[in-house]
């Protein structure tokens, strides 16, 4: 277990970003870059990158509905010609795409998607809930494992993952690695099962229940915390 933060991962990435590109002018994506009030403790990635690149960067975000930070309206599960027709041909060298393929009628195909407008060599970065409330934005279908989202993004070198809670204002994150690499093998399983589930006895999970605000179910004495997986992969040959 490796301790780090979603901030210094980001930093990373952004590292990887730059030595990739050389001198050439990055050109970025973002995958569901309406801004809103639900997203206060989400990174604006446009400023992100100004900041990394300067002026010279190229950034596009697109979203399901117009609005701040919004450059295109399009959907990331449409066929790939109408992806090229507003996006143009020429490929991206990152694309981000946060908390955006629990909200897909078919997130396999937005993983195509989003593999095809790569380079070959270009970076993505995923970040999908493993655990959540359900959050309907306009709806909610999926929970990811980093493991799933290794097979569904079947072009991609899985170069770093990580997990990162949900608070505002906390900032921390953790990777499974064995030497040094992401372990995403069935080993690493047993260590990742017990890191963050809490099982209550019968009194404590009463007692919990007793001082929520509203009324809560007791549909189980297991509780898990609102929990994200992250991955950067890259594009294959």
């Amino acid at each position: 277990m490796v301790g780090t933060s979603t901030g210094r991962e980001v930093e990373l990435l952004l590292d990887r970003v730059a030595e990739s590109i050389g001198r050439r002018r990055p050109r970025v994506l973002q995958v569901g870059a309406r801004v809103s009030v639900a997203d206060r403790n989400e990174r604006n990635w446009r400023t992100l990158v100004g900041k990394r690149f300067g002026s010279r960067a190229r950034f596009v975000g697109i979203d399901l509905v117009a609005g701040d930070n919004v450059d295109r309206t399009l959907d990331i599960c449409s066929p790939p010609r109408m992806l090229k027709a507003s996006l143009g041909g020429e490929a991206f060298d990152l694309v981000i795409c946060c908390h955006v393929l629990e909200h897909t009628q078919s997130p396999v195909r937005a993983a195509r998607n989003i593999e095809s407008l790569l380079r070959p060599g270009g970076l993505a970065y995923v970040a999908t809930p493993w655990s959540q409330a359900f959050h309907a934005a306009p709806d909610d279908y999926w929970r990811f494992s980093v493991r799933g989202l290794g097979l569904m993004f079947r072009r991609l070198e899985i170069l770093s993952a990580f997990y990162s809670g949900g608070d505002v204002g906390l900032d921390v994150a953790y990777r499974v690695e064995r030497d040094g690499r992401p372990d995403l093998e069935a080993r690493g399983g047993a260590v990742e099962q017990g890191l963050f589930q809490i099982v209550l006895d019968h009194e404590d999970n009463r007692a919990i229940l007793a001082r929520q605000a509203t009324e809560r179910l007791p549909v189980s004495r297991t509780y898990l915390p609102t929990l994200f997986v992250n991955v950067v992969g890259r594009r294959r040959p």
